[in-house]
């Protein structure tokens, strides 16, 4: 949809509130006007009619969610004490009193001509009746369903004014509240409600049952913590979405603080005392005060033809996008569903506070375009990060070691018992396996240890490296793009190490966290051609070292992981360790330090383009890498080789890679008997073996023709 312009007079509001309480969160200051808005429209019991569903009321229900300290307190002030106050004023001192005695004084001429008592005497028994009632409440932030229609009937004797619950906290209050909600959610539509049977006693009489409409208003806010706190607040929370709610709220959420301002002190303090504010403020409120007078009482505003077409497009746009949603959707698809329905009362809103008859086509869009940004933060709310995801980031971001005791200190979510928060950091741990979050669990005494980190991607035009033309010292760290390592590999008098180091002094102690590169060392038992035909799935560098001959291949090779891994030297040892377990031939095991060092050489080298190494399995103390070696364990006694092809053979390969398998028994010096022999126990390894038929006449024929190509 196109963006459409927001309510003028809003915008005036959500100016003066940006600069008084210095929060740039414009969408909740819209919503709070909103609310006001409504609530000046329904005190005055202005009404829509439409064509299709004949007259509703204009009112208002919003949620807004914003952190503590975001200006939610100072702008709801500066609406109740500057914005509205005199309208307030106006309204409880001429409009309500005046309007429920006509209404009185109309009900007991009804009355008295209904059963025949004087007039004078059905006025006293209503009056009396009304006052009963208790003071007309201009808002309320709580209450119980009795007191609620107890309130109702004050308002249906006066045939004035309207319900305003303004709850705040909602998330603590929520549940102390659920009789009032319930009520609260039949009266949105048109403001009626069934009545509760009670037993009509000598001390507790029945109030006679008036027919009636009485509009309602509802703003919900507070901190998103409390209301989605992963517990029962947020499951009743859910549970009113999905009885009803959903389509009935305007929706702020804000997650996290403003940012931190740009303006200076002196621009601050010039924003908060500026006069045109003031100026601004005194025209507002002067304009909805003039809305408290009996001409705009009981106002009906009208939609024409054009505009009630418009409104139905929106609808059929709304309703159509709700049929793509999910079938598990159901709260999304009646929230987007029936946005159209808040959008006319809050059109109606817009154009009660300009003193307007009708609604126009001004109006509809700009209540469309803030009930379609309502429908953006609702989508924030049902999507929002579940405890687990939160749990596993905030691991990732303390950068040390921390325990249970931290947890529960510092997140209100992390609770409950024992097989709860075990259950919770299970999941965590599982969000991170696939979101490149690494926790680390370790036990000491009895007591866990958690550490994390969120793993940076490598990127190839950065791949870190220090170098040194002395053996020790000046290691100057650097990046440089993958497809140029050659020119320090191959450059004679450079020494060069996968870690940089404190000082530029190399040694393990030193080690400054932070590799993307695996360097390998390979001295002479396999030739290069058998591993360039091994890896020849992955991205890496091969260059010969000093002492490479053509009967005893030695070469370097340095394979870019998949991402940056911050680990400490020990840690570090153990990763290389895992990562010699996982290569199909040996290297030299001294390439596990953090400062090990490599000498350059003028030798061959040459590239090979393909995928990067998963460096999240081989990471210690994380479940990829626990997972991993379970499965070397479990895989028994079978060789490196072969636990390499056993776990890159899948249906869809088998041919190619038994072949490949194959090649490197040749090389390795296998005769076609002993090959025969070694790729028919090898396929039986397999979890979905290759038919024998298909292995010899396929893979092992192939075989043959590459040893007789090598015997000529």
């Amino acid at each position: 949809m196109k963006k459409l312009s927001y309510f003028k007079l809003s915008e005036e509001i959500v100016d003066v509130l940006v600069a008084k309480t210095q929060s740039p969160n414009r969408h909740f200051f819209r919503i709070l006007v909103a609310y006001y808005l409504s609530k000046v429209a329904s005190m005055m019991r202005c009404n829509v009619e439409t064509k299709d569903r004949g007259v509703i009321p204009v009112n208002t229900y919003v949620l807004n969610l914003m952190p503590s300290g975001a200006g939610k307190g100072h702008s709801t002030n500066i609406m109740e004490e500057l914005i509205i106050a005199e309208f307030k004023e106006e309204f409880l001192e001429k409009i309500f009193p005046i309007k429920a005695h006509q209404y009185i004084a109309q009900l007991a001429n009804t009355e008295a001509l209904r059963t025949g008592e004087d007039v004078d005497v059905c006025v006293e028994k209503l009056v009396k009746e009304f006052e009963s009632t208790g003071e007309l409440l201009f808002s309320f932030d709580s209450g119980t369903a009795p007191a609620t229609k107890q309130m109702r009937h004050k308002l249906l004797l006066a045939n004035a004014g309207s319900m305003n619950l303004e709850m705040d906290e909602v998330g603590s209050n929520i549940q102390g509240n659920s009789e009032m909600l319930n009520t609260f959610l039949e009266l949105y539509d048109v403001g009626k409600v069934k009545q509760k049977l009670i037993k009509s006693t000598t001390e507790n009489k029945r109030n006679t049952d008036l027919d009636g409409r009485t509009p309602t208003n509802m703003m919900l806010f507070g901190t998103p913590t409390k209301l989605l706190d992963g517990g029962k607040i947020e499951e009743d929370f859910m549970t009113m979405l999905e009885t009803g709610y959903a389509r009935r709220l305007l929706f702020g959420f804000e997650h996290y603080s403003a940012t931190i301002s740009e303006l200076t002190p002196e621009e601050q303090f010039d924003n908060l005392v500026d006069p045109k504010q003031d100026i601004t403020i005194k025209k507002i409120s002067s304009h909805i005060r003039n809305l408290a007078q009996n001409s705009e009482f009981n106002r009906i505003l009208h939609i024409d033809r054009t505009n009630s077409i418009m409104l139905l497009a929106y609808k059929t746009r709304c309703e159509k996008r709700a049929f793509k949603l999910k079938n598990h959707q159901d709260v999304a698809k009646a929230e987007l569903a029936h946005r159209y329905y808040k959008a006319l009362k809050l059109a109606g809103a817009y154009a009660f506070a300009e003193g307007m008859h009708d609604i126009g086509k001004e109006h509809l869009e700009a209540a469309i375009q803030l009930v379609e940004d309502s429908g953006e933060h609702f989508n924030l709310i049902m999507t929002r990060k579940g405890n687990h995801e939160r749990l596993a980031e905030y691991i990732a971001d303390v950068g040390e070691e921390i325990t249970q005791v931290d947890l529960v200190n510092e997140l209100p979510f992390y609770k409950g018992t024992k097989d709860q928060k075990n259950e919770l950091m299970k999941l965590a741990i599982a969000y991170g396996y696939t979101h490149n979050i690494v926790i680390r669990r370790t036990e000491i005494d009895g007591i866990d240890f958690f550490s994390g980190e969120s793993l940076k991607r490598t990127n190839l035009d950065k791949m870190h490296i220090a170098y040194s033309q002395d053996i020790t010292s000046n290691y100057k760290g650097d990046t440089s793009a993958f497809g140029k390592l050659h020119q320090l590999v191959s450059t004679p008098g450079y020494h060069y190490t996968a870690h940089s180091f404190i000082d530029g002094h190399r040694k393990g102690e030193n080690a400054i966290p932070g590799f993307d590169l695996v360097i390998l060392d390979v001295d002479g038992d396999i030739q290069m051609e058998t591993t360039e035909l091994l890896l020849e799935d992955y991205e890496y560098l091969i260059a010969t070292t000093k002492r490479h001959t053509t009967e005893k291949n030695r070469f370097r090779i340095i394979l870019p992981l998949s991402h940056y891994l911050k680990l400490s030297p020990i840690d570090y040892s153990q990763f290389m360790n895992n990562v010699f377990t996982w290569l199909p031939f040996d290297v030299d095991s001294q390439t596990k330090d953090a400062a090990r060092k490599w000498m350059s050489h003028g030798g061959e080298y040459h590239y090979n383009k393909g995928k990067l190494i998963d460096a999240t399995k081989f990471i210690p103390k994380t479940r990829k890498a626990e997972n991993y070696v379970k499965s070397v364990i479990k895989a028994g006694s079978i060789s490196n080789l072969e636990r390499w092809f056993l776990a890159n053979t899948k249906m869809g390969n088998r041919q190619n890679m038994m072949y490949r398998l194959g090649c490197v028994y040749i090389e390795l010096g296998a005769n076609m008997s002993e090959l025969d022999n070694l790729m028919l126990a090898f396929n039986n390894k397999l979890e979905l073996p290759l038919p024998e038929s298909e292995l010899r006449s396929q893979v092992n024929a192939a075989l043959q023709s590459k040893l007789q190509r090598k015997g000529e």
